[in-house]
């Protein structure tokens, strides 16, 4: 029942989402743009311009969403979002590196995607011991491969040129979906790909909430189950940042708000998180588009709520 509430409730906020901006369109006109998609300036708007984009925003969120309560459920650890392994540092410094020395989109994409790829991968290899793939091990290496990553962007950031590619790397930094468009399919399709397989794996993450010994005892292999869980959630994440740019505490506080609305199953958490995650993605670009008359990069806004909302939720448990 709620799975099907969260689903009319993601239609209508994209329905209206579309509608939403500078040049607003009432929902109906929404509507007939899409029976009649006529050469007009309504349906150049909603179909070309911000049909792709809150699409986009949409899968975003739900694929940053699944891959943190993926996450959450396979460290055991509620503070752990999707680029606990260095993938933003490494999407970073490689849509850096693009911007200085190539400069077009689809060189930031791939960059982007092949640099956030390659920094899991190596913190894969670092963590993994004996055949074994610890879970402290993985977050140890997570955060030395990110802070190198980092090091990285700093040197291009100081390299590049003040005037013109210092600020579009910095603004690419904190994210935006101004530039999506159906052009990233590949994105759309990796994304959409990945949350169905994170939602198929759901039940295996309640087994290995239990621990290795028990998962095991269950007939769970929990390290392979670990390399699917990484491999799925650095995709998803890779392929998000390549496009938008850094996006951050949206993997990190949807999941405990679903677990709010569900509880703490994870057959439950996964499908909440997907939907809700989608909804306050859109719901973020719809005020990054409005509430001023130029646009706020969506990086702040997800900062600027998921800061004080984690606060209270801190605060909250520490009562109980």
């Amino acid at each position: 029942m709620k799975n099907t509430i969260l689903i009319v409730l993601s239609f209508v906020v994209i329905l209206v989402s579309l509608g939403v901006g500078p040049y607003k369109i009432a929902p109906i006109d929404v509507v007939k743009c899409f029976f009649n998609p006529k050469a007009s300036i309504d349906s150049t708007i909603v179909l070309d311009i911000r049909l792709p984009r809150v699409l986009f925003a949409y899968f975003v969120g739900a694929g940053l969403s699944a891959a943190g309560s993926a996450y959450q459920a396979m460290f055991k650890n509620p503070l752990v979002s999707p680029d606990i392994l260095g993938v933003s540092g490494g999407a970073a410094f490689g849509a850096a590196l693009a911007i200085l020395t190539l400069n077009h989109f689809y060189f930031i994409e791939i960059f982007a995607f092949v640099f956030g790829t390659i920094a899991v991968y190596i913190a894969f290899f670092l963590a993994k011991s004996k055949q074994e793939l610890p879970v402290l091990n993985l977050v140890i290496s997570g955060i030395i491969v990110g802070s190198f990553f980092t090091a990285l962007l700093g040197i291009i950031k100081y390299l590049a040129d003040p005037n013109n590619q210092l600020p579009q790397i910095v603004f690419w930094l904190m994210g935006s979906f101004a530039n999506v468009s159906f052009s990233a399919w590949g994105a759309f399709i990796i994304i959409g790909i990945c949350v169905v397989f994170l939602y198929l794996l759901r039940w295996q993450l309640n087994i290995a909430a239990f621990g290795d010994d028990e998962a095991k005892s269950l007939g769970v292999n929990i390290i392979n189950l670990r390399k699917i869980i990484i491999l799925l959630s650095t995709l998803t994440t890779a392929a998000s940042v390549a496009v938008v740019g850094i996006i951050g505490w949206v993997g990190l506080i949807i999941p405990h708000i679903s677990r709010l609305i569900s509880g703490s199953d994870n057959r439950n958490v996964m499908p909440t998180s997907i939907f809700v995650g989608g909804i306050f993605m859109v719901i973020i670009d719809d005020l990054a588009r409005s509430l001023i008359s130029g646009e706020i990069p969506v990086g702040i806004l997800t900062s600027l709520l998921g800061a004080p909302f984690f606060a209270w939720l801190y605060k909250k448990q520490k009562r109980l």
